[in-house]
């Protein structure tokens, strides 16, 4: 995309969810750094029915090692990976203690540094409790950003950078937010839905799907909009 429709992108994608953030329900920056750590390759959704009674007594990185990592795996037990998740959890809050006297730190390579904290959940961190104005490239963002033509990259480190490149100042605050939800009820895996969608003129993927009811496309959309040797984020 050109500079004047990457601007234009991110204008509609603001007209229509002007104040866009997190669907991951939290108290704190540590309740915020432990659901984006269980987030990982599991909904929000069945994320936040996993911590809502455990975040109501468990809101501290003291009180999670009081809980201990038995009770916090049958907490979320519902949620993929629970074992490790639930080991992780528990190694990240006894260093939080140990290296940053229990507070989540406003630093990237600092939070990289935690059990379990890679780079897109450090970015969401950093964007939801600090402000910063970094790309946190989720299945979601990687698939729209390629798909559509505003960050192209095989890999989610080459679509971040895309994204710094590319999105102007008014946007960088709440791009990664806009670009989920985006490609989480619009732009959607299997079949985006093209006939909503306020940037469909300006997206570079074809065919657009019609409405439902409507003549199919002459070409089958693919799956992901993915190219090939691309690689998803974790």
């Amino acid at each position: 995309m050109t500079p004047a429709e990457v601007a234009l992108f991110y204008r509609r994608l603001a007209e229509r969810t002007p104040n866009p953030e997190t669907e991951l329900d939290f108290v704190n920056h540590y309740t915020l750094l432990v659901a984006v750590v269980l987030s990982a390759q599991a909904t929000d959704s069945s994320v936040n029915l996993a911590t809502r009674d455990l975040f109501a007594t468990v809101r501290t990185p003291r009180q999670m090692l009081d809980l201990g990592e038995e009770r916090l795996r049958e907490a979320i037990k519902t949620i993929g990976l629970f074992n490790t998740k639930a080991k992780n959890v528990i190694g990240l809050s006894k260093a939080l203690i140990e290296r940053h006297g229990g507070e989540v730190p406003a630093d990237r390579d600092a939070l990289q540094a935690l059990p379990g904290v890679g780079r897109k959940t450090a970015n969401v961190v950093m964007n939801c409790a600090f402000g910063a104005e970094t790309f946190a490239v989720d299945t979601h963002v990687f698939r729209v950003a390629n798909r559509t033509g505003l960050a192209p990259g095989a890999k989610p480190e080459a679509v971040e950078l895309g994204l710094d490149a590319a999105t102007p100042p008014p946007y960088r605050r709440n791009a990664h937010h806009l670009l989920i939800l985006h490609g989480r009820y619009v732009c959607k895996a299997r079949l985006p839905e093209c006939w909503r969608c306020v940037v469909a003129d300006l997206c570079r993927y074809q065919p657009k799907t019609p409405p439902p009811g409507s003549a199919a496309p002459t070409k089958a959309p693919k799956a992901a909009g993915r190219r090939r040797g691309a690689t998803a984020p974790q």
